[in-house]
C-alpha cells in the first residue's frame, strides 16, 4: 500500500459537488461545491494524510476547488479529460458516473505521476484567465461581422453594429489590462519582451504564449513542439507508411498561432519566410507548410527563452 504521507485523492469537480477517492485506502467521500463543503474535504484529506490531490480540467469548476486546497497545503495536478478518459477505457472501464471518475482519476494518478510537478503560478494563471476572456471576446467580434456579411435588415445590422462598437472597446481594455499585468511582474515582462522581439507576431501572440506555455525554455525542442500539438507522430505498421499528422497539444494555443505564423511566414519574418518558401518549392501544402513553420517558431522560442536572448538571427538564417 502508498506510505498514507504519500497518498493522492483523485477529485471528479462538478458544478454543484465533488467526489472524492483515495484509491489507495479505499475511502471515499462527496461533499458539495461551497465553502463548507470544501472546509469539510480538506479536514478528511488531512486526517487521512493526502498530499496531493489531482483532477480534470472542467470548464472553470476545478478552479476554487484548487485554489482552496492550495492554500491549505494540499498540491494539485489537473489533467486534461481526455487523457483521463482514454485511461479508462484503456482500462476496460466503460461504466461512467462520478464516484468511479473520482477512482479512474486516482487510478491515472497513481499509474503516471509526475516526478517534476511545477509550482503554482497565481500571476501567470490570472494573465490565463484574462487571455482565455479575450479569446471569447474576439470570438463574438468575429461571429457578429460574419453576420453583418449578409445584408441582415436594418434594424438589425444597426443592433450589430452597436455592439460590434462595445465588444471592440471592451477588447481594447483587456488588451491594456493584460499588457500591464505583464508589465507589473518582472520575469514575465521579460518573457513577453523575448516573444515580442520576433518579427510579426502580435501582443496577442506575446500574451497567449506567456500565459499558456510557461514550460517554454525549460523543455526539449521536441517537447514544446507537442505541448502546442505541432509535433508530427508516425503512422506506420509493418510494411505501410502512412502520413505523419499532428496530434494533441494545447489547441487553444495553436489556433491563436495559425494566423500570425500565417502572416510571419508569407510577409513578415525573413527566416520563416524562407523556411515557408523552401517547404513550397519542395511540394509541400501550403497548410503543412505553415504547421512546419509553427513548428519552427516554437523552436526558436524556446531557444530564445532558455538563453534569455531577443531575436538576432545570423544573416545565413533568412537566406
Amino acid at each position: 500500500m502508498m506510505p498514507q504521507n504519500s497518498r493522492l485523492v483523485g477529485l471528479d469537480v462538478a458544478k454543484k459537488q465533488v467526489e472524492a477517492c483515495i484509491r489507495s485506502a479505499a475511502l471515499r467521500m462527496s461533499q458539495p461545491s461551497t465553502p463548507e463543503g470544501q472546509a469539510e474535504l480538506i479536514a478528511w484529506l488531512r486526517a487521512n494524510g493526502v498530499a496531493q490531490a489531482v483532477m480534470e480540467a472542467s470548464g472553470g469548476y476545478e478552479r476554487s476547488w484548487a485554489q482552496a486546497l492550495r492554500a491549505a497545503g494540499v498540491g494539485v495536478r489537473i489533467v486534461d479529460p481526455k487523457r483521463i478518459r482514454h485511461f479508462a477505457k484503456a482500462a476496460g472501464r466503460l461504466a461512467k458516473n462520478d464516484p468511479i471518475d473520482a477512482e479512474t482519476i486516482a487510478w491515472f494518478a497513481e499509474t503516471f505521476p509526475i516526478e517534476d510537478p511545477q509550482q503554482h503560478d497565481l500571476a501567470r494563471e490570472e494573465i490565463d484567465r484574462l487571455v482565455q476572456g479575450r479569446t471569447s471576446a474576439k470570438e463574438i467580434e468575429e461571429r457578429i461581422k460574419q453576420q453583418r456579411e449578409h445584408r441582415p435588415p436594418p434594424v438589425v445590422a444597426k443592433a450589430l453594429a452597436a455592439i460590434l462598437k462595445v465588444v471592440r472597446a471592451e477588447l481594447r481594455k483587456l488588451d491594456a489590462t493584460i499588457a500591464g499585468k505583464i508589465k507589473a511582474i518582472p520575469s514575465l515582462a521579460r518573457r513577453a519582451e523575448i516573444i515580442d522581439s520576433v518579427p510579426g507576431l502580435g501582443a496577442q501572440v506575446v500574451a497567449g504564449v506567456t500565459a499558456w506555455l510557461p514550460e517554454l525554455g525549460k523543455i526539449t525542442d521536441e517537447a514544446a513542439a507537442a505541448l502546442v500539438g505541432v509535433a508530427p507522430y508516425d503512422d506506420d505498421s509493418g510494411e505501410r507508411k502512412g502520413a505523419r499528422c499532428i496530434k494533441g497539444g494545447r489547441r487553444k494555443l495553436r489556433n491563436l498561432l495559425y494566423m500570425p505564423v500565417m502572416g510571419a511566414a508569407t510577409l513578415h519574418n525573413p527566416v520563416l519566410k524562407a523556411y515557408y518558401q523552401r517547404l513550397i518549392v519542395r511540394g509541400k501544402e501550403p497548410k503543412v507548410a505553415i504547421i512546419a513553420c509553427m513548428r519552427k517558431l516554437i523552436v526558436i522560442l524556446n531557444t530564445m527563452l532558455a538563453r534569455d536572448q531577443t531575436w538576432n538571427p545570423p544573416a545565413r538564417a533568412a537566406a
